[in-house]
């Protein structure tokens, strides 16, 4: 049974999260359901960094070190939000190798999670949390964390989601508080082979190394469009997954009725 099949077995529907204006076309066309975006309780004060692009992901690596390093030297805690496993384990080494002493957060060691997120927001502490393990637990901000502006998060890559992206972006910049957040992106991320495929990836690498200096917007407008390529072939295997579900219910539902059936048995 699909998530969508079992939610419509109830009378009556409804959710809460910082995130669903993204998906709201998909929860108007499966479920009925309007998204109403309420206001925030207090006027944002996060700081929307610009993002950077790097021709390989080693350079992307040494860039997100460098600034780490620097949110170090003020002593604001750093966020690290990773798409998988393997790249938090790749930080991981890196920040080892530069003596940056760090908490990891890959859905390893569940009972620590909790506790580690939460502490997350104090002074001078690096957190990696792959696809934002350990959320749900309120990351509150230390002892004059709110004059060195905030807690910074550093978004590795794009995730095959940008509901997933917003989810981290939003772990900085709660209520009021201060915070900052930026994202680094390569030419070879995975993202584009994952939107464009292997081949045309290639092609769309080399473009972009040719403006990698000059036109940086671009850039970002490839990234996401490759992004929203893997959002798109989701949305249709789910909805795939969901017909074929539903097909096999109704299917069902024949078979019981067939009285031939209930004569042969």
């Amino acid at each position: 049974t699909t998530f969508q099949n079992y939610f419509r077995l109830y009378g009556k529907l409804s959710g809460m999260t910082g995130t669903a204006d993204t998906e709201a076309f998909e929860f108007r066309q499966i479920y009925g359901l309007e998204v109403l975006v309420i206001p925030t309780n207090v006027q944002q004060q996060r700081d929307d960094m610009n993002d950077v692009v790097y021709l390989t992901v080693e350079e992307k690596f040494d860039a997100i070190v460098e600034d780490v390093r620097e949110c170090m030297q003020s002593g604001a805690p750093v966020l690290v939000g990773t798409a998988s496993v393997e790249t938090s384990e790749a930080m991981s080494t890196r920040f080892r190798k530069a003596k940056i002493e760090h908490k990891v957060l890959n859905a390893k060691y569940h009972e620590q999670e909790a506790e580690i997120i939460a502490q997350a927001g104090r002074p001078g502490v690096v957190t990696i949390a792959t696809n934002m393990a350990g959320r749900g637990t309120d990351i509150k901000l230390g002892d004059g964390v709110e004059e060195l502006g905030g807690l910074h998060v550093i978004c590795t890559e794009l995730h095959d989601s940008a509901r997933i992206d917003r989810q981290l972006v939003g772990r900085c910049g709660r209520q009021g508080d201060s915070g900052t957040w930026r994202q680094f992106l390569a030419v070879d991320d995975d993202i584009l082979i994952e939107g464009y495929g292997p081949k045309r990836a290639k092609r769309v690498g080399r473009r972009l190394q040719r403006q990698l200096d000059s036109h940086p917007e671009r850039l970002l407008a490839f990234f996401k469009r490759a992004q929203q390529r893997v959002e798109a072939r989701h949305r249709r295997q789910r909805r795939a997954l969901e017909y074929m579900e539903r097909q096999k219910a109704e299917s069902h539902i024949q078979m019981s009725q067939d009285p031939y059936l209930d004569a042969a048995s």
